[in-house]
């Protein structure tokens, strides 16, 4: 099973876990998130998503998943990349998130990664 782990702006990946959560009827294993506030200092939180990246890794690797591209966390978030071990997808949803929760024990994590951005691609309809 590959570990998820949400890097995110404030609680929005608390919220999201929770969402998840209700539609799933269960709290996922190896699932966390680290919420950056704006007073944090990156550098301060980047020894904690160390150790919340490994604590979910139930050994096949960590999806890292977080908000918005270039912006502080998704920058902490890319320090702990390792190609092919643990990836970073930008962009998190909800979509994306039960896509992946759905799929990660029987992908890697490259292939979660791809199964990331579909899920989340594929969750935004315009409806009329």
């Amino acid at each position: 099973m590959v570990g998820i782990f949400l890097v995110t702006h404030g609680s929005y990946g608390e919220a999201l876990i929770q969402c998840a959560c209700h539609v799933l009827n269960r709290r996922p294993p190896h699932l966390a998130q680290l919420g950056v506030a704006a007073q944090d200092d990156p550098l301060d939180l980047l020894a904690a998503a160390r150790q919340w990246a490994a604590l979910v890794d139930a050994g096949r690797g960590v999806l890292l998943l977080t908000d918005i591209f270039g912006a502080t966390p998704s920058n902490l978030a890319m320090k702990l990349v390792e190609y092919g071990r643990m990836e970073l997808v930008a962009g998190v949803n909800l979509p994306m998130l039960l896509r992946v929760l759905t799929y990660r024990e029987r992908e890697d994590v490259p292939a979660l990664a791809a199964r990331a951005v579909m899920g989340g691609r594929d969750g935004i309809l315009q409806v009329r």
